[in-house]
């Protein structure tokens, strides 16, 4: 225990130390916050896999595969995948163009300062969520290589993250997650491997699957209409305006770079993303009963596999986490201090917006960990970071990239509906919040078009007349 604890300790210790070496690079706040554009195939390929390839990916899918099995409306690795895929083939292009250094900047040049500070704000807490989610999977890492409680090792986590985060920003982690995409590959593989071998071959591994736990709708899914709509949405439309996955696209160095490595990194991330839910399906009986499935993952590594190789799994698995938490507490911190602080302090120095930055990293690193330390698990955090307030951005950013109709008070309204819709129907228990706020967005954004144009006849008339 006490070899594998120092051997990832010194892991941890090495990616530090990227962060340190990187920092003395790092100028200007867009170097921080989107890597000077300039990221290319591979670097931007593994950036987008190993950030959406998080916490939720291994631990929660695998948990979810061995407690209730699989089923194609599963959002790991399916629905994520195909947000990938969507942002790719629709929105990487044209997000890359537009120069932006966040995506709530896309809301000022289109509308106004107003509607981007709104932005920012609804914005915000959808990161924090997605960092809390990954702190916690980091800590499901530690209590299995450590006797420290899940409590203690959450708080070791979010200390350890917020400090790798603040030193390098996006240019760090962008350097680093070509070798951690690898590790946590070649991870992953070992365990599917020793899983394998555990069970005497592919064949008796497959036989070992219960067919009763294969089905198109999961155990735990509304099998109506709307429920698998719901089910659907929340990973790709409540997800393909993610931040954190837009500063990955607007960070290459070209529109074509961005496009083609994510449609890549989509392809990906549905490929390796089959491995955890693979180990959950086969290796159930390899250990015995869990209380916490979020664990599983981790105990089957920990059972099966030798030290050399459990250190592997640990490191890809941390290097997942790290590249996600990174990317939620950037995005976190580049909105707040990039989209609201520095224009209403009017800070124009480069230095003070980078320090601005940093700080607020800080600050956000000990609200996810308060956020982690509450939650009931990986998995909830995520689906309420996919769908918190995204149904109005991605509304907005659609008709604002690729229409000239709507104005500051329709884009204003839209946000503002969007996400009173979404907390409202929680609020009273309704089915199927995020279709609700979705639709709601829909039409506010319709129907002040409609407004504005009418508004502009009868100005028009009352000129004429």
């Amino acid at each position: 225990m006490n070899l594998l604890l120092l051997a990832l300790l010194g892991y941890l210790a090495t990616q530090l130390g990227i962060g340190v070496w990187v920092a003395r690079h790092v100028r200007t706040e867009d170097d921080y916050l989107v890597a000077g554009r300039r990221l290319g195939y591979p670097l931007t390929l593994f950036t987008v896999f190993a950030t959406w390839f998080g916490a939720e990916t291994c631990i929660a899918s695998a948990g979810r595969a061995y407690r209730e099995g699989l089923a194609l409306t599963t959002a790991e690795p399916f629905g994520y995948g195909l947000c990938l895929l969507l942002m790719g083939l629709v929105f990487a292009g044209p997000l890359w163009r537009r120069q932006l250094t966040t995506l709530a900047d896309l809301f000022r040049t289109r509308y106004s300062a107003a509607v981007e500070r709104t932005a920012a704000v609804i914005l915000v807490p959808s990161s924090l969520l997605w960092a809390a989610a990954q702190l916690r999977g980091f800590a499901h890492v530690l209590t299995t290589v450590t006797t420290i409680e899940l409590g203690t090792a959450i708080a070791v986590a979010a200390g350890f993250c917020v400090l790798y985060t603040m030193l390098g920003g996006l240019l760090a982690d962008a350097i680093t997650d070509l070798v951690q995409g690898i590790l946590l590959v070649v991870g992953l593989l070992l365990v599917a491997g020793f899983v394998i071998a555990r069970q005497g071959g592919f064949g008796p591994a497959l036989a070992a699957v219960d067919p009763g736990r294969l089905a198109l709708v999961g155990t735990g899914a509304d099998a109506s209409f709307l429920g698998q709509l719901e089910e659907w949405s929340i990973p790709v439309c409540g997800s393909v305006m993610a931040t954190e996955l837009v500063s990955r696209v607007i960070a290459a160095r070209s529109p074509r770079v961005a496009r083609n490595a994510t449609l890549l990194a989509g392809a990906m991330y549905i490929t390796i993303g089959l491995i955890p839910v693979a180990i959950g399906l086969t290796a159930v009986s390899l250990i015995p009963p869990l209380a916490d499935t979020e664990q599983f993952l981790p105990a089957v590594a920990r059972a099966i596999l030798p030290p050399a190789a459990y250190v592997v799994f640990a490191g890809g698995l941390l290097s997942a986490i790290l590249s996600t938490v990174d990317t939620t507490l950037l995005v976190a911190a580049g909105l707040t201090s990039h989209n609201v602080l520095a224009p209403v302090l009017r800070i124009t120095d480069d230095r003070w917006r980078l320090r601005l930055a940093r700080g607020a990293v800080i600050a956000f690193g000990i609200t996810a960990w308060v956020l982690a330390a509450r939650a009931t698990g990986v998995f909830a955090l995520v689906e309420q970071a996919s769908a918190f307030g995204s149904a109005g951005s991605l509304v907005v950013v659609c008709f604002g990239l690729f229409t000239g109709w709507g104005g500051p008070v329709t884009a204003m309204a839209t946000l503002l509906g969007g996400l009173g819709t979404y907390l409202a129907v929680l609020y009273v228990g309704g089915p199927y919040p995020f279709i609700a706020s979705l639709a709601a967005a829909l039409i506010l954004y319709v129907g002040g078009v409609m407004i504005e144009s009418l508004w502009a006849r009868s100005e028009v008339s009352a000129l004429d007349g």
